[in-house]
């Protein structure tokens, strides 16, 4: 059984905490101990855990992808080749352990959705193993 839930991004680029959704989604799914992979279906936007205490981690991450893929040159005629790259870095899914039914994340630790090409509405899905 798999868990769906939408994420609204507002802006070209952000990441979105979705760690109370992936828990809400794991409690759905009725998981107790195990892993949950936390996956999303698009070429333009990622999953990764980072720090969710200081925005400025946020910030930052954003900046540095903003340096490491430069905006211009290349040939997709979308003019998105940068968000697929840093979807490509970054990965379109997460595994996390779960146990007692709770996600086991690090006392900073969060999950982010990763918006590369927005805004848009976008999807993501959580299946216990």
């Amino acid at each position: 059984m798999i868990q769906e839930f939408k994420v609204e991004s507002s802006r070209r680029e952000e990441l979105i905490d979705i760690t109370d959704q992936v828990q809400r989604a794991v409690q759905g799914l009725k998981g107790k101990d195990g892993a949950c992979i936390v996956f999303t279906p698009h070429t333009t936007a990622a999953i990764t855990v980072n720090e969710n205490a200081d925005p400025d981690v946020v910030r930052d991450i954003l900046y540095g992808f903003g340096k490491m893929v430069p905006e211009t040159g290349y040939h997709h005629r979308e003019g998105n080749s940068p968000a697929h790259i840093k979807s490509s870095l970054v990965g379109c899914s997460e595994q996390i352990l779960v146990a007692n039914g709770k996600l086991v994340l690090g006392t900073w630790q969060g999950i982010y959705f990763c918006e590369f090409d927005g805004p848009r509405q976008r999807s993501v899905l959580v299946k216990m193993i």
